[in-house]
């Protein structure tokens, strides 16, 4: 039995996330942890689970939790997972893996020094959307792949103008970054892996509106180790006119179009026109990915969406925004 403590419980574990837990065979929440005493308690007693902390060391500590679940903002990513693979018991982190790359090699090496398991919930890599559009590149829908381009807008969220209480998203010192480093991370993590690695990465990044000190604006161009090149373009302060939210993937015999965010049906470009095909994401959008970790943990299976696989997209964010 997969005994859960949850570090962290904001509104990533409420829906997206947290019900999986229990309802997969030989899993289950024990404990959550929030500094918020009057949020663990709530958290704890709405969803009848029978112990709450305000101290993630108690947490790690309680024998009765077995794995660790780390749904807290990325700087403190780090220190939580090293403490819990010390002490014997695997993590499953939230993306980004940390606020930089540096601290994601830390990650992976106490897990290789300690032998204790670390996954990253990189989830799109099992869903049923995603998972189509690489049958469909797999299949030769669209020929040999030649190039892929990013193309991401949306507006400024309310709380982006409220300087005294911005959200810890576009505060680089406890996200890695801004928008960019939150949300690119899903992209460049799905397109990694559809293509493989990125071995190199260049960017510009800017403040365009000057809604706070983060980056808001970035371009970038990367290549694959098979040599396939991209592009990308991000700007989070956008008119709401420009919205979108875009991946093409383009080949000698056709494209093939999808979001990363929006679920937009998967559309495919070839000689015989324009094919619309859509797929059904589960409830709980993170389920998929971590029966697998639960299944590796019981030894059923190997799941591959782990610290190594992870820290790829932390180092190519990284170099996109000039930290390394």
């Amino acid at each position: 039995m997969i005994k859960w403590g949850f570090i962290g419980c904001g509104s990533v574990t409420g829906q997206k996330s947290g019900p999986a837990f229990n309802k997969i065979d030989g899993s289950m929440v024990v404990a959550v942890m929030s500094r918020d005493k009057e949020k663990a308690k709530n958290y704890a007693e709405t969803r009848h689970i029978k112990k709450w902390y305000t101290d993630p060391v108690e947490l790690i500590e309680d024998p009765e939790v077995n794995a660790v679940y780390i749904a807290t903002p990325p700087s403190s990513h780090a220190t939580y997972a090293i403490m819990a693979m010390k002490a014997g018991k695997p993590v499953y982190i939230e993306k980004p893996m940390a606020s930089s790359y540096e601290e994601c090699t830390r990650i992976n090496r106490i897990s290789q020094e300690t032998g204790v398991p670390c996954f990253v919930a990189y989830y799109r890599r099992y869903l049923p959307y995603f998972i189509r559009v690489k049958e469909l590149i797999k299949q030769g829908e669209i020929g040999n792949v030649i190039n892929i381009q990013i193309r991401f807008a949306q507006p400024p969220y309310d709380l982006d103008y409220n300087k005294e209480n911005l959200p810890w998203r576009v505060q680089p010192d406890i996200a890695g970054g801004g928008y960019f480093y939150d949300l690119a991370s899903h992209q460049i993590d799905i397109l990694q892996d559809m293509f493989g690695c990125i071995l190199k990465a260049e960017g510009f990044k800017s403040n365009r509106a000057g809604l706070y000190k983060a980056e808001d604006t970035v371009s970038a161009c990367f290549q694959f180790d098979s040599g396939l090149v991209g592009s990308g373009s991000w700007c989070f302060v956008a008119h709401n006119s420009a919205k979108e939210d875009r991946v093409e993937v383009i080949g000698d015999k056709g494209m093939i179009c999808f979001s990363t965010f929006t679920f937009d049906p998967i559309a495919v470009h070839t000689e015989k026109g324009r094919e619309e095909i859509t797929a059904q994401n589960p409830e709980h959008i993170q389920y998929k990915l971590i029966e697998e970790v639960i299944h590796h943990l019981q030894g059923k299976s190997i799941c591959t969406c782990d610290g190594t696989s992870a820290t790829t997209t932390n180092w190519v964010m990284d170099k996109i925004l000039g930290k390394i």
